[in-house]
């Protein structure tokens, strides 16, 4: 929590802020603003850390930073061919998707959504595979698909923490993004899911399990073999990379063919869990403790679009608590766990008018606030900003760790975005080059490349299902 100071020119706010509001709330903004700054130092100490826990987990197993081998040997080429499906689980939705891999990193890609209620989220595990295994037949009978004659092969993203064990098998460690189904920690999850689909007679075979991020980084590859990297900065946040095969010295087996390299999913939401570098607040604390996975994936807590709305909407209830905002007054709609979606501060961060219309229509039309002046509407802008800038920076560093263990920093490197949070964010991406030009000099403009991936986790586990299917006909 703030506290607020007597302070000669209160006026004067760093970035080119402003606030017409009395001296009280200019301090507290000013504080804000100096909570939720990162300067050059402690950035540089952050990525160090990064690198240090990528190396402990490529050692050993049960590191922080997983660091969880893909099974996926290798990138595609882009030149391969043939028809395969994809699930995609890891937030909101359902997504069911048949993709047909036409070569010369073209495709075609038809797919439907399904709302994953609140009720399967955290209900049992099998009822959620029923349900995701009756969204595929539905699925299949509306595309025409037969399965009759021949199997089809399908790639399973499941966008939560697992250690897999096989290109299609993979034990859940943790729930993450809302999901607390019983019955399906330490479980595999492909095989619980293919009982489900051989329950239901639908003639689909899982062939590969794949976190969203080894998705987003093999979709882009089969369009741009280059590709070194994917990430998801959306309603979560992870990396995965391609690290060679002699550096995964926990890695134990041996059929991985002539590839030099395999793709890793680093599962670095977890990073820094014991809060050694990371510039943990009360309001991060907070959401921690209000969170169904306490005192687990800190570092995602702090920049994935699930959680940035939440920790502006504590910082607000704080200042109301102390007078400082809307005159005190809050609202239901306010006063309701996650009802600020990161979405309303995109809206708020693009307003630009002089009396901040957008954000007081956010704010007393969507909110309810009884009214706000313009002050607030100020305050609550800048807090937006903050939040929001901070992430882009902490996404900065595990980039950042990723080139340096890569050795990247003064070479091209191309790296596939998916997520809501890069496409739709104003400055996100603005403010994520901005930290790596701080930190290592304006070069990275010219060396680092960013491309959205939208199509990343239902054409990514297409691929690697492609993937696989090809490496078990060898």
């Amino acid at each position: 929590m703030l506290t607020v100071s007597a302070r000669e020119n209160t006026s004067t706010l760093p970035c080119g802020y402003k606030v017409d509001g009395t001296p009280g709330q200019i301090e507290a903004i000013r504080q804000v603003i100096d909570l939720f700054s990162l300067n050059k130092d402690q950035l540089t100490k952050i990525i160090a850390q990064f690198v240090d826990e990528m190396g402990k987990g490529l050692d050993h197993d049960g590191a922080t930073v997983a660091m969880i081998p893909s099974f996926v040997p290798g990138k595609p080429t882009g030149k391969e061919t043939g028809t395969y499906l994809a699930l995609d689980l890891g937030g909101t939705n359902l997504r069911v998707c048949k993709v047909v891999l036409l070569g010369d990193g073209k495709y075609d890609i038809h797919q439907r959504k399904y709302v994953v209620s609140e009720t399967l989220k955290r209900g049992k595990m099998h009822d959620l595979c029923d349900f995701i295994a009756e969204c595929v037949g539905a699925f299949l009978s509306e595309q025409h698909t037969s399965t009759d004659s021949e199997r089809l092969k399908l790639g399973f993203t499941f966008s939560f923490p697992i250690f897999q064990t096989s290109m299609n098998r993979g034990v859940l460690k943790q729930w993450t993004k809302g999901f607390a189904c019983s019955g399906a920690v330490g479980k595999d999850a492909a095989l619980m899911l293919q009982e489900a689909l051989h329950k239901k007679h639908i003639n689909v075979d899982i062939v590969a399990i794949v976190n969203d991020t080894v998705g987003t980084l093999m979709a882009h590859a089969y369009q741009e073999p280059d590709t070194m990297m994917g990430v998801i900065m959306g309603t979560g946040a992870n990396i995965s990379y391609c690290e060679k095969i002699a550096n995964i010295t926990k890695w134990k087996q041996q059929d991985h063919g002539s590839a030099e390299e395999m793709a890793i999913n680093m599962e670095c939401g977890a990073f820094d869990c014991e809060r050694r570098v990371l510039p943990v607040t009360v309001y991060d604390q907070r959401i921690d403790r209000q969170s169904l996975n306490v005192h687990e994936q800190q570092h995602e807590k702090m920049i994935a679009g699930m959680y940035l709305g939440e920790i502006t909407r504590q910082i607000m209830l704080d200042m109301i608590d102390r007078r400082l905002l809307f005159g005190g007054r809050s609202s239901s709609e306010l006063n309701r766990q996650w009802s600020f979606d990161t979405a309303y501060m995109s809206t708020i961060e693009k307003d630009t008018s002089a009396k901040l219309l957008d954000t007081g229509h956010i704010l007393e039309s969507i909110m309810n606030i009884p009214s706000t002046a313009l002050a607030d509407r100020q305050m609550v802008k800048i807090i937006t900003t903050c939040v929001g800038r901070r992430a882009a920076r902490l996404h900065a560093c595990g980039l950042a760790g990723v080139m340096t263990q890569t050795r990247k920093l003064d070479t091209a490197c191309t790296i596939a975005v998916d997520g809501s949070l890069f496409e739709f964010y104003p400055n996100f991406e603005k403010n994520i080059m901005d930290a790596l030009v701080e930190i290592y000099g304006p070069k990275m403009k010219d060396n680092v490349k960013f491309a959205l991936s939208r199509d990343g986790s239902g054409l990514g586990a297409a691929v690697v299902a492609m993937m696989a299917h090809k490496h078990t006909q060898k």
